[in-house]
């Protein structure tokens, strides 16, 4: 595949993966279970889903691919927990507006993380498309903002620092094994949920929902971006994901009625124009690897 398939195949797998990773603030709404509960369970199910991938890819070698890892595979799955666990608790406890405005800083940490370990420069292009999208996101949050969800937006960064990493760590190493790695994750984000828990188990809708979640936001959101992210410059693959900040709120507005605001659809407008613009150079003539 040459630079620029390459680069259109990076960049579809990550459009992707911010669409189901969207969809996490209206499953975090749809069910009321305790956090604990929704993690487990929401875990687990993804667990399942890449291991069973895992297992089909492998069949009778799977049990090697899991020795096979290597240390900067065992580096990963725990990075890889923290950031699921993150991510939910963080949903639960503040406002999808405070923890996708925390989110929108992946260009910026993933650029920092990717210069300071691999040198990685980013392009001039890059960095204006980021700009713009940080200030429309800015606009966006900044009538949704609450005073007091300190802990929510302090879980919100570290999802965000830890994601940055794995992100920048598949585009160093992009032999990373990461269906397998996301479903040991998972595996282990529900082992250290499942005490906390209740010890019944959820009904039949809140199970299905569970499984969607799970499936969905779990193993194929995070598989099809870290995935993309070998593919794409770590700065491009993070400004490409922003996408989530915008659709998040849409469906949550779409599910509940919740009018963004106008703020929202101003800097909404700002974060989708400046992603259009970026992506229409690439259509134009091939990105340079440095993106």
């Amino acid at each position: 595949m040459d630079l620029s398939g390459r680069r259109a195949y990076g960049l579809a797998l990550v459009l992707a993966a911010s669409v189901f990773w969207s969809t996490a603030g209206v499953f975090v709404r749809l069910l009321d279970l305790d956090l604990w509960t929704m993690q487990t369970w929401r875990a687990l199910f993804g667990a399942l889903s890449l291991l069973l991938l895992v297992a089909v890819e492998h069949r009778s070698r799977t049990l090697l691919a899991v020795r096979g890892l290597g240390r900067l595979g065992l580096v990963a799955i725990p990075i890889s927990a923290v950031s699921m666990i993150c991510f939910v608790a963080a949903l639960k406890l503040t406002t999808v507006a405070n923890v996708l405005v925390v989110y929108a800083t992946v260009p910026f940490l993933a650029a920092g993380i990717a210069y300071l370990w691999a040198g990685e420069r980013v392009g001039r292009r890059t960095a204006i498309a980021a700009v713009v999208a940080f200030l429309g996101i800015v606009i966006m949050t900044s009538g949704a903002t609450r005073p007091g969800d300190i802990a929510g937006g302090l879980l919100s960064f570290v999802m965000t620092l830890t994601f940055s990493i794995l992100l920048v760590m598949t585009r160093r190493h992009p032999g990373l094994p990461m269906a397998l790695i996301n479903g040991l994750a998972a595996l282990l984000c529900a082992l250290a949920c499942w005490p906390l828990a209740q010890s019944e188990v959820p009904g039949p809708s809140d199970l299905a929902i569970l499984a969607l979640f799970g499936i969905t936001t779990t193993g194929l959101a995070y598989l099809l971006f870290l995935i993309g992210g070998r593919h794409i410059p770590s700065s491009e693959a993070g400004l490409v994901g922003l996408l989530d900040v915008v659709l998040g709120p849409l469906w949550v507005w779409l599910a509940f009625a919740e009018d963004p605001g106008q703020p929202a659809l101003i800097g909404g407008g700002l974060v989708l124009g400046s992603l259009v613009w970026y992506l229409l150079a690439g259509t134009r003539r091939p990105a340079p690897a440095a993106g």
